[in-house]
């Protein structure tokens, strides 16, 4: 059996909101993302130092917007700050099945279990436990380690899903929200500390 390798080129920075909304509604004017980048790069829209940078930034959040539909877009664009706070973690965890597994396996399980704290020693079993799996968790140096742990906990405060005390958030998703996700793609609602019942109500 062929194990997906993960992906863990997210170290560049957090959810980026203001910088992923720019783009965003450059996005839904023109429809067209070889135009984004253009005008992105073009005018400095993101206000990077360098133009090294400002790829690399723009790069990460184009690829992250890229997993979301054509409606899901339109509410980043339109829709309330908890709204757009909620699409753009969807967006990183489509795009990071690492945060994804995290997201589910960990952030989910330890709040439908009424453990309402999400501490670091959480995120360290589990990453030693998948690089048990994953040879390229097992290269990762410990100094790197710690940065990833240190950026999907700053992303997972950013989106509201947790406290500065590392207290889980338990999650509302807005009937907008709702709509705008795919019928098919229902499952990605397991990212988010959410009980059973409510999904299955939301379903």
């Amino acid at each position: 059996m062929t194990i997906e390798k993960y992906s863990m080129s997210f170290t560049t920075g957090s959810l980026f909101r203001q910088e992923s909304l720019k783009v965003a509604e450059l996005f839904i004017a023109c429809g067209d993302w070889n135009a984004v980048r253009k005008n992105v790069l073009s005018e400095n829209l993101l206000q990077a130092r360098t133009l090294n940078t400002l790829k690399r930034v723009y790069r990460e959040i184009s690829s992250r917007l890229k997993t979301l539909c054509e409606d899901e877009l339109a509410l980043m664009v339109n829709g309330t700050p908890q709204d757009q706070n909620q699409l753009l973690w969807l967006a990183v965890c489509r795009r990071y099945t690492f945060i994804a597994d995290f997201s589910k396996e960990v952030l989910r399980e330890k709040f439908i279990s009424f453990k309402g704290v999400l501490q670091y020693e959480d995120f360290d079993a589990f990453f030693n436990q998948k690089a048990e799996w994953h040879d390229e968790l097992d290269r990762i140096a410990h100094a790197t380690q710690v940065k990833v742990r240190q950026i999907i906990f700053k992303m997972m405060r950013e989106a509201g899903l947790l406290t500065e005390d590392h207290i889980i958030n338990p999650v509302v998703l807005s009937a907008q929200f709702l709509q705008a996700i795919p019928r098919q793609q229902r499952q990605d609602l397991l990212i988010f500390p959410v009980f059973q019942a409510d999904l299955c109500r939301w379903a």
